[in-house]
């Protein structure tokens, strides 16, 4: 009789990992979210190594494989919304994203699979190296195939883990993904050492103690807090966020267009008289775009008149690309941008930063001169034809937010990350390095529906204030708008699909150098990972070729 095939017969680990995977991660519970990643994301990875323990390196990538994507698939199920709720995809289509984006994830644990297969065949299956090459396949996973998509990076499942959580200032997110497989690989071991009745495994007893340290250290950095000198008083500034709670269904109909900005007016004026002097709106919260909309510009300057704030206002950029031979603006080739527009109190437009990292299939369609023509973007609200990528992340400085400043000093300089892009930490970090005191987050989440993602984001969101010690205000259209402090804990926050606002003194990071480790130098945890990982292999890849040629001699 024909056996199981190893993948199969490992069944009920991988599928304990996806489930407990799918669970690490918030998600839609009655009028919040359901987050027990805190709990339970130590035990993900433990269940993926106790089914490939015993596999050869290529049924490893597999099992590894239909884990992650059976995990994935349930954790992206919002792409389905997104693709054919308010893409207008048929329901295959949706169906496929899900499949694909899943697959795509699940390649990359298929790759640490067959690496840790390969390193516990040759003696070096211990919970360091687990930690180190997940981590860094991570860390791979943020940057290739159209750009990266580091969705559910396991760090994120501890974003409410505080002591863990000081670590993101000096490892990113990826220090908390490794800490997470440490531990997890560390139990691996002692739950197989116990069922086999083996001697203790002295390394798994090393990464839980690692752990434990780290999380003393984080506890006595929190205890810390608030005892700054009271001749070095932290400088704070009253500022808005504003979710107008406009359905995607009818975010770009004309006829819906005259009521968003009344929306957007009178929020604007009900944080004016909560004292905000910086109100910040969602992305493309204007259903126009500023530059060519004459109206729409002037009303947005009368009302930073009016409120005597400045005006941060997601909206759409649009630019000629060239020009006929007459010399004027060729209207056939037209630029979009997904901008974030900066108006001060006397209502003057002051800058324009273009969103730089586009989402694929959904703002720019890669391979154009092969996949343009039987695909379009799903946000064709912008530009059917795909979005132009701004130049780079960079801090924009701004002006009148105090009395008595002078109308061209710029006292205050805040980055402005537009949806998609505080997904990826280097890109924040660099905005901050660049000299942003304060993160303003505008994105719009009415793609997502009422699943996980709104929820999800937030947490990465989070995470980018953790990372480089600076607060965030986050403005999403239909929420979760909210205020997160330069820890990564999330203050105040709305209600998804509500209308309404938040306003509170914000403080702002010091001027000059960046506040964290990480904002200042970047991923150099990663770059240590990936010496450790890579010259691990080269040394056990040239030991193992010479014991072959001693066998042959």
């Amino acid at each position: 009789m024909k056996s199981a095939s190893p993948v199969l017969a490992s069944w009920p680990w991988w599928v304990a990992y996806a489930l407990i995977t799918f669970a690490s991660f918030p998600h839609p519970w009655k009028e919040g979210s359901l987050d027990l990643g805190l709990c339970v994301a130590w035990f993900g990875p433990a269940c993926l190594l106790i089914a490939i323990r015993d596999q050869a390196p290529r049924i490893a990538a597999r099992t590894a494989f239909v884990g992650a994507w059976l995990a994935h698939a349930m954790i992206l199920h919002w792409i389905y919304v997104v693709v054919v709720v308010y893409g207008g995809a048929p329901g295959f289509a949706g169906a496929l994203g899900v499949l694909g984006m899943g697959a795509g994830v699940a390649g990359h644990l298929a790759l640490f699979g067959w690496g840790w297969a390969w390193f516990r065949r040759r003696g070096w299956g211990n919970p360091f190296v687990a930690a180190a090459l997940w981590t860094l396949i991570e860390y791979i996973r943020s940057f290739l195939v159209f750009g990266g998509f580091p969705w559910a990076i396991l760090g994120y499942a501890q974003h409410l883990n505080r002591p863990l959580a000081t670590i993101a200032s000096v490892t990113g997110v990826y220090g908390l993904s490794f800490v997470v497989v440490l531990v997890s690989a560390a139990l691996a071991d002692l739950f197989l050492a116990l069922r086999q009745r083996g001697p203790f495994p002295i390394k798994a007893g090393l990464a839980l103690a690692l752990a434990g340290v780290l999380h003393l250290v984080g506890w006595s950095q929190l205890s810390g807090e608030g005892r700054d000198p009271a001749d070095h008083p932290v400088e704070t500034l009253r500022m808005a966020v504003l979710q107008g709670n406009i359905d995607q269904g009818v975010k770009w109909s004309p006829e819906w267009a005259e009521k968003t900005l009344q929306v957007y007016e009178k929020l604007s004026r009900r944080a004016a008289t909560q004292g905000a002097k910086l109100i910040v709106w969602p992305e493309t919260a204007v259903p126009s775009s500023i530059l060519t909309d004459p109206e729409a510009r002037l009303r947005l300057a009368d009302l930073a008149r009016e409120t005597r704030a400045v005006l941060v206002v997601g909206g759409v950029g649009i630019e000629f690309g060239a020009v006929n031979r007459a010399g004027e603006p060729d209207l056939n080739d037209l630029r979009y941008f997904d901008s974030a527009f900066v108006f001060d109190n006397q209502g003057v437009l002051r800058d324009r930063y273009d969103k730089v990292h586009l989402v694929p299939f959904g703002e720019y369609i890669p391979l154009q001169a092969l996949a343009g023509r039987f695909l379009k973007t799903i946000a064709g609200g912008i530009s059917l034809q795909g979005i132009t990528p701004g130049d780079a992340p960079r801090a924009i400085g701004l002006t009148g937010l105090w009395e008595g400043e002078e109308p061209e000093t710029s006292r205050l300089t805040v980055g402005v990350p537009i949806c998609y892009e505080l997904v990826f930490p280097d890109l924040v970090r660099r905005m901050v390095r660049d000299g942003s005191r304060v993160l303003l987050g505008i994105t719009n989440d009415a793609w997502y529906g009422r699943t996980g993602a709104p929820y999800q984001f937030l947490s990465m969101t989070a995470m980018r204030s953790a990372e480089n010690r600076v607060w965030t205000v986050r403005a999403a259209n239909t929420g979760v708008s909210a205020l997160i402090d330069d820890r990564g804990r999330v203050l105040e926050q709305t209600k998804l699909f509500e209308e309404g606002l938040l306003v509170r003194d914000i403080p702002l990071a010091p001027p000059g150098p960046a506040r964290s480790w990480y904002a200042r130098h970047g991923d150099v945890f990663i770059f240590g990972c990936a010496v450790f990982v890579l010259g691990l292999w080269a040394v056990l890849g040239i030991g193992t070729k010479k014991r072959g040629e001693a066998l042959n001699e």
